[in-house]
């Protein structure tokens, strides 16, 4: 009795040979048939162990070098030997844009922001007869493609235009002399059509702000003495400056990367540089070292932006909201007010828009002759296929930043996005020379090993300028996809996990169903930046390949201005929806309100 007690007692603690606790040892003879078996064990056990597949990092590694591509091979380029090219441009070409360049970057950025940041406070605080329309019109002249406000007021103002041959009729003028009038072909003209275009980007930035601001702090402000005028130079603007330095920063990109509207004006800027230089010069090497100038000043603007944000932040201390006390603006005031908010929206959406409806409707026929609907079915055929391959790219990136949240993934998606800052000329030089030596290397091996030539396969075809297109509007897509992300609970991910769904079927399972609204707005969004690009365009398209931009280039640069027209109006209605869209959701932005 006392020897089997014992014996159970000792089987039941674990120490017996058959305990049933106890892993039983795999027997010797076994040998080296068990390591497969035992590796694929510790595989499992490790995955399970893990929050996702290494397959995330590797996508993100994968998307960011091709992203980064252009940047290297611009870096290479400019190191590289090339006779005394370099000394050439620092001594003729690279003095007159840099300081072009930097005026034009100083004068846009001034009108943006006083204009900008005027207007979305006037009408975020106050209320004056049409100031609801107001709110929506200013947003308008973001469909204005630049290239096509400098045509449209060079063709208005210029000597041969209908304002100055009316002056010279009221005047009596016969010469070109005879009066002063601005010249619209100018460093001047060109600050004056960008502003009028890119204030937009600080408007909607500084509303955003202005619209999220404590009504308290306005109050306090205002209890202690200061005046309206005092209360936002005091309180509102610093609370403000980092939406209004991103929107400076925006429209300076803007600005850097146009190349047909300096173009036709005049103005020697370095993306004008990069262009003729590559072109008309004949020479790659050369504008690859304008492209690196380009970049560094890119860099620098990145800079001036954060130290211009610093590190200003607010919070709310509070979870109740209430709504915006307006400040009446009563009698003539008031009109004043209205008439001053709807300057921007004429010289910037109205001029233009008549400038282009009585020659698109005169010409129409010269301009489908002239290959109208071949370029708008090329047009929104790259389009199309940009925003899709930009919403997939994104969906990789943003779902692997919430999936597989590691060291590597969200710096790697922040710096995917800063493709955007990118000017288009930059980008085409930069994926020309790989694109053209992997084509090179495919037709020799072709040739060697079946005796046939492969010709272009990469460079000078359609996917030089998809690949160009999306990377530079990534970011784009990528804004609306993490958006549409962060309102999907992470509940839902381990409810999902924990039913057995890997972090690729909870993907396509449960994600996307619920992010299809936040897909077709950044789809949307990337398709009309396509539509309306002209630098990548203009450098990377195959032969007797037009889009919509190139058309109206082509066109402007014949100085046919009226067979161009139609094509122009035609970017621009396309661009109103989703401004409309994006005005939308800024003037809802507020918290436990609705629209103000």
């Amino acid at each position: 009795m006392t020897t089997a007690a014992q014996s159970s007692a000792h089987d039941a603690s674990g120490k017996g040979a058959s305990g049933p606790d106890r892993p039983q040892r795999p027997p010797r003879n076994r040998g080296l048939k068990d390591v497969p078996r035992r590796v694929a064990a510790e595989l499992r056990r490790w995955r399970n162990r893990r929050r996702a597949s290494p397959g995330w990092t590797i996508a993100v590694a994968a998307i960011l070098t091709v992203i980064l591509l252009p940047v290297a091979t611009i870096a290479t380029l400019a190191l590289t030997p090339a006779g005394d090219m370099w000394r050439h441009l620092v001594s003729t070409v690279l003095p007159r844009s840099l300081l072009t360049t930097g005026l034009l970057l100083c004068g846009v950025g001034t009108l943006t922001l006083i204009v900008g940041t005027a207007t979305a406070w006037l009408v975020t605080m106050y209320r004056f007869p049409g100031r609801a329309i107001a709110d929506r019109l200013l947003v308008l002249p973001l469909a204005m493609p630049t290239y096509i406000v400098a045509y449209c007021y060079a063709e208005l103002l210029d000597y041969a235009g209908p304002v100055q041959t009316a002056l010279r009729n009221w005047s009596g003028a016969t010469g070109p002399n005879s009066f002063w009038f601005p010249d619209v072909r100018s460093l001047s003209g060109a600050i004056v059509v960008f502003s009028a275009v890119l204030y937009p980007y600080v408007y909607l930035t500084a509303r955003a702000s202005f619209v999220q601001q404590s009504v308290c702090a306005l109050e306090v402000a205002r209890t202690l003495g200061r005046t309206p005028l005092g209360t936002l130079w005091s309180v509102a603007l610093p609370l403000a400056r980092p939406a209004l330095a991103a929107g400076v920063a925006l429209a300076l990109m803007e600005a850097l990367n146009d190349l047909g509207a300096v173009q036709y004006l005049g103005v020697e800027t370095l993306s004008a540089s990069i262009y003729t230089t590559w072109l008309q010069r004949g020479s790659l090497a050369g504008a690859a070292q304008i492209a690196t100038v380009m970049l560094i000043l890119v860099l620098m603007l990145f800079a001036v932006e954060r130290m211009a944000r610093g590190q200003a932040s607010s919070q709310h201390t509070t979870g109740r909201y209430r709504s915006i006390p307006f400040q009446d603006i009563e009698g003539w005031r008031g009109y004043v007010a209205g008439g001053l908010c709807l300057v921007p929206f004429i010289l910037g959406f109205v001029i233009p828009a008549l400038v282009l409806v009585g020659p698109a409707l005169r010409h129409a026929g010269d301009a489908i002759a002239g290959g109208f609907w071949l370029a708008v079915m090329n047009s929104i055929g790259l389009a199309a296929v940009v925003s899709v391959a930009a919403v997939i790219l994104s969906v990789v990136l943003g779902y692997a930043a919430r999936a597989a949240n590691n060291g590597f993934i969200k710096p790697a998606v922040r710096l995917a996005g800063l493709g955007y800052a990118v000017p288009g000329t930059v980008l085409a030089v930069g994926l020309l020379v790989p694109l053209a030596g992997l084509d090179n290397r495919i037709d020799a091996v072709m040739r060697a090993t079946f005796g046939i030539s492969t010709g272009l396969l990469m460079s000078g075809t359609i996917f030089a300028l998809v690949l160009a297109m999306t990377i530079r509007f990534l970011a784009v897509a990528l804004g609306s996809v993490e958006a549409g992300l962060e309102r999907i609970s992470p509940n839902l991910d381990a409810a999902a996990r924990a039913l057995g769904e890997t972090a690729l079927t909870t993907l396509f399972r449960v994600h996307l169903p619920m992010m299809l609204p936040a897909l077709g707005a950044g789809a949307l969004l990337v398709f009309v930046d396509a539509m309306k690009e002209l630098p990548a365009t203009l450098l990377l398209r195959p032969f007797n390949f037009e889009t919509l931009a190139t058309h109206v280039y082509g066109f402007a640069a014949l100085e046919q201005f009226e067979s161009a027209a139609l094509g122009a109006l035609t970017i621009v209605l396309a661009g109103l929806i989703p401004v409309l869209l994006l005005h939308k959701a800024v003037a809802g932005g507020r918290a436990g309100g609705g629209s103000y």
